[in-house]
């Protein structure tokens, strides 16, 4: 019987997951449910170091299953993971791990999983592929890289990646290469609420202190189900403590199922919610005078501003009643300093995102939560922790302009965030040059950005595209040269510092079939490329000996403790990184980019009569795009539904379950809908990540629609954000 008929037949359920997930589910009953994955022991070609004591018993290491990267320990017999808890010791864990974090087990034991090197033998996107050596992949990729180096310059091969542990050596690739194009997710989630940040304190994302706070405010914010392992846990702690919660969010989530307050705002408008706090606080004169007099710039322009915005206004923008805005703005005034407004990561959703997390920052400030018991904060100084590193020469110098058009059109957009969906739509034009080639690290581009067609398109321009992954994703359904990874409990990655501890990735099962790390696939096409002066290690090992000189223990050492702690610098909690040294309610980098310095109203669109807002969010089941295929999880989650309203689904003779054509300006999808109060009547609502079309993923292939299919392109001036839900759509009959 093979692996996947195997899987089938196992007698794991999506009760005993679920409970397994919580804790509750005993290692032994895991062990015998996974039995059946005994059979990859026949069909694996393990490569690489595996010390045979350390084959057996509980490992420490890291989860990849998403970004938050929680420690796991890991439970391994003869020589297979049987499985994995939380480490109590590690701070983004705290013991526990989510459904996804247990599911990991399927993440290396994957029928579906990349085994051996290909190249593409047909059309693209045709499925056709034959067998290479590495040694004949990672020819074929210099082979290329070079080539279009030498006849239209490194600028014209854009590398991607998500943000992972492995990025320090893939940008080193990248570096070394010459390139200065590189994109990163950031811009489809997060560049409004950092760039808005950086501006007003100085920090990317202030840390948030749950065990002391009074009353928080979320918009678009939804930890219950978009779990981030230990702030979610803080979170629920904090709730059971008596500290009361508001969410913003035109759907109940089940974030909005544990708040105090949910306010179902009309979405693109919490713009006009958060002005109206600003003006209730001071108007009241509900607001820490004594912070703002000594840390803030820009308070009486911040007070003309906002004078017009009254919670009136605001209601009539939000349709959240005056009182209940007048009611927010006492609570959150009564319950300064040890409050704040989380700082979020993608707020509404709009093009205006940025001047709400603006206003997000300002109010932080006002309240005097910076600092604070209660409030936010610069998280711990771990950027100061000094990792050793191989020895390398100095870069060559990129004097070419960057194809997303930082900072030469977004002079505010920090150069590590980028605009990912620009780079895509400079291929498309050419402009201001064309580019040739793509590679592509752990992301997925074809599902992630918006308007999938756009992205077809792009790849078509293209001479070669190269992708590094686990699993034949639709990117690599698309690609030239597709380069298997071994998993995350297969392999070392550099070391992750997380607070006063640096914590170490190790494999704790040897790597199946013919995948290898990430650190010996760039170390050898580094090598291939001629940049073997860039990649001065010999193993993965020797790399982190490097590492962990400064820290004054061994590599083993490390791998036997899991992590070390280190002493991190004091932090002057008042040294704000801006121009000015101080909170900066009007922005003077704003100012002299002809910007608005002070948070203000930009009024967002509006759909037509017939026509929703489409909604976007998250299911704690899965990770952005990566995990559909994975057999656990997709039997908590197999496909998505569009959510709408009662009353808009009767008045157009729609009934719960039955199928549906779902337009917009960028295409059309099929889907089934879900009949449901729990959204507004204005808006409908579909879950990422499924519509998968490589068909090399067996069971996430065709199940569920995606939202990229829908989703137009609207990317903010300012922090180069995507606008997700700014794309309107039609629902019809089949």
């Amino acid at each position: 019987m093979n692996p996947v008929d195997m899987l089938q037949d196992a007698r794991f359920t999506r009760r005993s997951f679920v409970a397994g997930s919580l804790g509750a589910l005993a290692a032994a009953l895991l062990a015998e449910e996974l039995s059946p994955l005994t059979a990859f022991a026949e069909d694996s070609a393990p490569a690489g170091p595996m010390d045979p004591s350390r084959r057996d018993g509980v490992i420490d290491t890291i989860c990849e299953m998403c970004v938050w990267r929680c420690g796991v320990r890991a439970t391994v017999r003869d020589g297979r993971v049987v499985k994995l808890d939380g480490n109590p010791d590690h701070p983004h864990s705290l013991g526990k791990l989510c459904p996804r974090g247990q599911a990991g087990l399927l993440t290396a034991y994957d029928p579906d999983r990349l085994k051996y090197p290909l190249i593409r033998a047909g059309k693209r996107g045709s499925g056709l592929w034959r067998r290479a050596t590495w040694d004949e992949a990672m020819d074929y990729v210099a082979e290329q890289m070079k080539r279009i180096a030498g006849d239209y310059g490194p600028q014209a091969m854009v590398f991607s990646s998500t943000h992972n542990p492995m990025q320090v050596q893939f940008e080193n690739l990248l570096n070394a290469y010459g390139s200065p194009n590189y994109g990163t997710q950031r811009s489809l989630c997060f560049n409004a609420m950092i760039t808005a940040n950086q501006l007003t304190f100085g920090v990317d994302e202030p840390g948030r202190d749950y065990a002391n706070a009074r009353y928080i405010v979320y918009a678009g914010r939804n930890l219950a189900e978009a779990i981030s392992n230990s702030e979610t846990q803080e979170l629920v702690d904090a709730i059971a403590r008596g500290a009361k919660v508001v969410v913003l969010d035109p759907r109940f989530t089940k974030t909005a199922a544990k708040a105090h307050r949910w306010l179902p705002v009309r979405p693109g408008n919490d713009l006009a919610f958060f002005l109206a706090l600003i003006h209730e606080l001071l108007a009241n004169g509900d607001y820490d005078r004594a912070f703002v007099a000594r840390h803030t710039v820009g308070f009486e322009a911040l007070k003309a501003e906002v004078e017009p915005y009254t919670v009136e206004w605001a209601s009539a923008k939000t349709e959240i009643p005056a009182e209940t805005i007048r009611a927010v703005a006492a609570e959150l005034g009564a319950a300064r300093p040890r409050a704040f407004v989380h700082p979020n990561w993608r707020t509404s959703n709009f093009i205006n995102s940025f001047q709400t997390e603006r206003a997000i920052a300002v109010l932080n400030a006002l309240i005097g939560a910076w600092g604070a018991p209660g409030g936010v904060c610069e998280v711990s100084g771990e950027s100061a922790v000094e990792l050793g590193a191989p020895p390398q020469p100095p870069y060559p110098r990129v004097s070419a302009l960057r194809l997303d058009g930082v900072p030469w059109k977004y002079p505010l957009v920090p150069l590590k965030l980028g605009i990912f969906q620009n780079i895509r739509e400079a291929v498309i034009t050419g402009q201001p040059y064309q580019a040739k080639g793509w590679f592509i690290y752990r992301q997925n581009p074809v599902l992630s950005l918006p308007d999938r067609g756009r992205t077809l398109e792009a790849f078509n321009k293209l001479e070669l595209i190269v992708n590094v992954d686990i699993s034949m994703n639709d990117t690599a359904w698309y690609s030239d040269v597709v380069l298997p990874e071994a998993t995350y409990l297969e392999r070392f990655d550099p070391l992750i510092v997380v607070g006063d501890r640096v914590f170490i990735r190790q494999p704790v099962i040897k790597p199946l079939f013919e995948s290898r790390s990430g650190l010996m696939i760039f170390q050898d096409l580094g090598t291939r490329l001629g940049l073997k002066d860039f990649f001065q290690y010999k193993d993965e090992l020797d790399y982190l000996g490097y590492q962990v000189k400064p820290l004054g223990v061994s590599v083993e050492e490390l791998r036997q403790a899991g992590s070390v702690k280190v002493k991190l610098p004091p932090i002057d909690t008042y040294l704000f990184r801006t121009p000015s040294g101080k909170v900066e309610l009007k922005s003077s980098l704003l100012a002299a980019a002809n910007q608005d310095a002070v948070p203000t109203w930009q009024e967002p669109p509006r759909p037509t009569a017939v026509a929703f807002y489409l909604l976007t969010g998250k299911v704690a089941q899965h990770t952005q795009f990566a995990t559909q295929n994975n057999r656990y999880l997709h039997e908590l989650e197999p496909g998505n539904a569009l959510w709408m309203n009662p009353g808009p689904a009767a008045a157009r003779g729609l009934a719960d379950g039955e199928t549906v054509v779902v337009k917009s300006r960028s295409g059309e999808v099929r889907v089934p809908l879900r009949v449901t109060e729990a959204i507004r009547s204005d808006c409908v609502y579909l879950t990422p990540g499924f519509g998968h079309v490589s068909k090399a993923l067996m069971t996430a292939f065709d199940s569920g629609v995606s939202d990229s299919d829908l989703h137009e392109t609207f990317t903010d001036p300012v922090s180069g954000g995507q606008a997700l839900s700014q794309t309107f759509v039609t629902v019809e009959k089949v």
